[in-house]
């Protein structure tokens, strides 16, 4: 199998954050839609595919959402107040243009600071490089949101690109449903919607679906670039196998399944202990009664970026190790 370049950067270049999943679920939709039996949005707006089987009930999830920001107030003059959808920092968007929806555009700028005071969201502004003031009342309003605007990009090995954090867990479910295989297992993969802001799609999904196991596939922070965080995992370490992050400690049984899977069949693995964060797998490990739950992670520098780098092999790995946990009995 090849990375699939053309479908990556269709899912990156989308426009989607959270709570406005609907652009990235129609593209999800059409890539997947000849290959499943049975395929739903359910009332939040999780998309979720189905290969029906007698056996065991295996759920997997990728969130379809991004980060971004949401506009907070339209001065005349062009300058736009927001506030954060998801996980962004201020002293990290400084500079950056931002895309809305519409394709207009617009650069965070920065209020001057007083001695010793700190820099917040409120300090911030999107200025959208216009005096009309009809053009800034007619094409911005409240509640609108922007991603940042950066272009796709490799390397023979690696992927620059603005939202790998999930799409590429979303890649992966969508190469593993068109080479889905065989299987009695009844197995249903979630692109799940809102998890910047508090992974509330999978905790839907997961009270629906009711599986009797459950696998993430989301983004991992390494330990392998200049950026302070102290950690094993690193871009070409193979597929990340969680063992625990703020939101769930994984099942020992799902641990055990996971690296045995990976051990069979000669897919390349690295465990990754997260300090910070959580992924789908933290509301749906506590589901009902319970349900014992892991996570299929991607190495990848810059989280919440606007240039997440993942590695292209990491990304074949943890295709193998959907596939393999698919079929398990």
């Amino acid at each position: 199998m090849n990375f699939n370049s053309e479908l990556m950067k269709k899912l990156s270049d989308c426009f989607s954050p959270s709570g406005r999943e609907k652009n990235i679920r129609d593209i999800i939709t059409e890539e997947i839609k000849d290959y499943v039996d049975e395929i739903k949005v359910d009332p939040l707006g999780n998309l979720i595919a189905r290969k029906k089987g007698n056996g065991k009930k295996i759920l997997f999830s990728a969130h379809m959402d991004q980060i971004g920001l949401i506009i907070t107030h339209v001065d005349e003059k062009g300058f736009l107040r927001f506030s954060n959808v998801g996980g962004i920092h201020a002293k990290e968007i400084i500079g950056l243009t931002m895309v809305f929806d519409n394709g207009l555009q617009g650069v965070v700028c920065c209020e001057e600071l007083k001695d010793n005071e700190k820099l917040t969201m409120s300090k911030l502004y999107i200025d959208v490089a216009s005096t009309d003031p009809e053009f800034v009342k007619k094409n911005f309003h409240i509640g609108d949101m922007c991603v940042f605007k950066s272009e796709y990009y490799e390397t023979p090995d690696c992927t620059i690109c603005r939202a790998a954090d999930d799409r590429i867990g979303c890649y992966i479910q969508i190469e593993a449903i068109k080479d889905h295989p065989v299987t009695e297992n009844d197995v249903y993969y979630v692109f799940s919607v809102q998890e910047e802001v508090g992974t509330r799609g999978a905790k839907t999904a997961g009270y629906s679906v009711n599986p009797d196991l459950a696998v993430a596939l989301d983004v991992t922070a390494t330990g392998d670039s200049l950026d302070g965080i102290k950690m094993d995992v690193k871009l070409g370490g193979g597929a990340a196998i969680k063992l625990m992050d703020k939101s769930m400690i994984t099942h020992p049984d799902v641990k055990n399944l996971l690296t045995n899977l990976a051990e069979e069949n000669n897919i390349k693995y690295q465990y990754e202990v997260l300090e910070f964060g959580g992924t789908d797998a933290g509301p749906i490990h506590m589901t009902r009664e319970g349900i014992p739950s892991g996570v299929i992670s991607i190495p990848t520098r810059n989280l919440h970026s606007a240039a997440e780098i993942i590695n292209k092999k990491d990304v074949l790995e943890c295709i193998k190790l959907l596939k393999a946990t698919a079929v398990s009995k």
